[in-house]
């Protein structure tokens, strides 16, 4: 008995809510409920012609949505860099079709397909904006050297990444510092480091160089075995064919061995007193790789 009548007590108190609501509706929340009805009506109607009849399609694929490479805004490229980098790269990673600054995915898409590039060291940021722009800030490989392999050249980054090989005339390789004496072939594509630590490291000397190169008339960077070095060693040759004898890479620390900037300080001091790092005799040797004076001795000739 008890459990019936609370079940009728259920009903009761639904049905008088049911009662209470239609009096409500159709009483002073009519204007309310009216208004519910329209605002949904418009908006299901409104998504129905937005998104089935093409006007998104349409505002969208207007002058102020779309993107090209002419919307692209990049950091300015450096003057070793010649080609249409943003060209190259629409080319190159398919980007051809239309693209939206609406496109949820379309910074990740920019960001990845910028980063694939040989020139390209790392996208720091890509943001877009309407009307249709889209910023990429990026950072450049920076060409070191040219390495000489097989009759051929190709130039590398201070990492041994290797670049596009186009965007180097004869005369412009020609002012890079040139690796000779490397038998292997890189392991990878254009973009991807050569694979041989004698090219890392000929690679980090070149750098380190760089403000001096010309200064000291060096003309090429020499691998050599030395069977007490952990790893590889380098001599440098000037124009006059004097050689410095340089010892192990930049990134490589050993007991004894002198900091890169001592041994440019070394080659500075020399250069200022003598005027010249050749010998009176023409070419000779340096030994700037340990502590204590650099040890000189004539060589005549080359």
């Amino acid at each position: 008995m008890g459990r019936a009548k609370a079940k009728k007590k259920k009903k009761t108190a639904k049905a008088s809510r049911g009662r209470g609501l239609v009096r409500f509706l159709a009483g002073p929340g009519r204007p309310l409920a009216i208004l519910t009805l329209v605002v949904i009506a418009l908006a299901a109607g409104w998504s129905a012609v937005w998104n089935g009849s093409g006007v998104r399609d349409f505002l969208f694929g207007s002058d102020q949505y779309i993107v090209g490479p002419e919307q692209v805004v990049i950091t300015d490229q450096p003057d070793w860099i010649h080609s249409d980098l943003r060209a190259a790269v629409f080319r190159n990673a398919s980007l051809d079709g239309p693209l939206s600054i609406m496109d949820d995915d379309l910074t990740q898409r920019l960001a990845q397909a910028f980063s694939l590039h040989p020139w390209i060291a790392k996208v720091n940021r890509v943001t877009k904006s309407h009307p249709a722009r889209v910023d990429v800030e990026l950072v450049y490989r920076r060409p070191a050297c040219i390495v000489e392999v097989r009759d051929n050249w190709l130039p590398v980054d201070a990492h041994s990444v290797l670049l596009p090989r186009e965007d180097f005339s004869q005369v412009e390789a020609s002012r890079y510092p040139l690796v000779v004496g490397i038998q292997t072939l890189p392991v990878g594509a254009t973009g991807e480091p050569w694979g041989d630590g004698r090219v890392v490291g000929a690679a980090e000397i070149a750098d380190a160089m760089r403000a001096v190169w010309s200064q000291f008339q060096l003309a090429r960077i020499v691998p050599t075995e030395d069977p007490n070095a952990p790893e590889p060693t380098f001599l440098l040759v000037t124009r006059g064919g004097t050689r410095i004898f340089w010892g192990l890479a930049p990134g490589t620390r050993i007991a004894g061995e002198l900091p890169v900037k001592e041994k440019i300080a070394r080659l500075e001091n020399y250069l200022a007193e003598y005027g010249t790092l050749e010998g009176r005799q023409g070419s000779q040797q340096l030994d700037i790789r340990r502590l204590g004076e650099p040890r000189i001795s004539a060589r005549p000739g080359r």
